[in-house]
């Protein structure tokens, strides 16, 4: 009886780790870096929308973030994208996604990564503590539940899968059971973002590295 109650202790404190960990607006910067100065301008003439998956989006940043950088894109170059962007993001915690969906996030919050330009730009003036997101921003991103373990072949295609800082938490077979799912959602040369200490685990065949100056992201096979 105790292995398997200390067994459901550990699942417990990974999935509190996997989804309490803060969070930070432009984490690494490079990703939204390599969004703006070369994901972007590769995929401007497209006339489908712009497909983006933030897989373990957390309490919302991330998903905003990608929302701001292409509405900044979007100012200098206003006929890219014709048909605009979708952004789905995901979390295990149902407590995270709700958060995503409020979109409101106290002056701390707000510090962690978010220039004050930005934080004019798409931020309503505060009511009380918190700050909230404008429909700008939030219109783009539909925020859903989702364990990655299960099949999510199901939320369609992507151009761009963010999947950053969370396969730390599965061990190699899932990881690679994960980015092979992934790698179903991409088209060829499809995008995938990873976290900045993390690899491709078994799934290398899928997806050739590509390197640039301020970082490196994977290209699908």
């Amino acid at each position: 009886g105790g292995e398997i109650a200390e067994e459901k202790d550990g699942e417990s404190k990974a999935i509190e780790a996997m989804t309490t960990n803060e969070t930070l607006w432009f984490r690494d910067r490079y990703p939204y870096e390599i969004l703006t100065n070369y994901l972007l301008p590769q995929l401007s003439k497209q006339q489908s929308s712009l497909n983006i998956w933030s897989a373990a989006c957390s309490s919302g940043q991330e998903p905003f973030s990608i929302a701001m950088t292409f509405l900044e894109y979007k100012k200098r170059h206003p006929s890219a994208f014709p048909n605009g962007i979708k952004i789905i993001a995901s979390d295990l915690s149902q407590a995270m996604v709700d958060a995503g969906k409020k979109a409101e996030y106290d002056a701390l919050s707000l510090s962690r990564g978010l220039s004050p330009e930005l934080q004019k730009t798409y931020f309503a003036p505060p009511r009380g503590k918190t700050h909230a997101l404008l429909p700008q921003v939030t219109n783009l991103v539909t925020f859903k539940q989702l364990n990655l373990l299960t099949d999510f072949t199901y939320l369609g295609k992507f151009d761009i899968v963010f999947c950053r800082n969370v396969l730390i938490y599965f061990d190699t077979q899932q990881k690679t059971s994960i980015l092979q799912n992934i790698s179903a959602c991409l088209p060829t040369n499809g995008t995938l973002m990873l976290g900045a200490s993390e690899s491709l685990a078994g799934a290398q065949q899928h997806f050739n590295m590509i390197t640039q100056p301020t970082g490196l992201y994977y290209s699908k096979v």
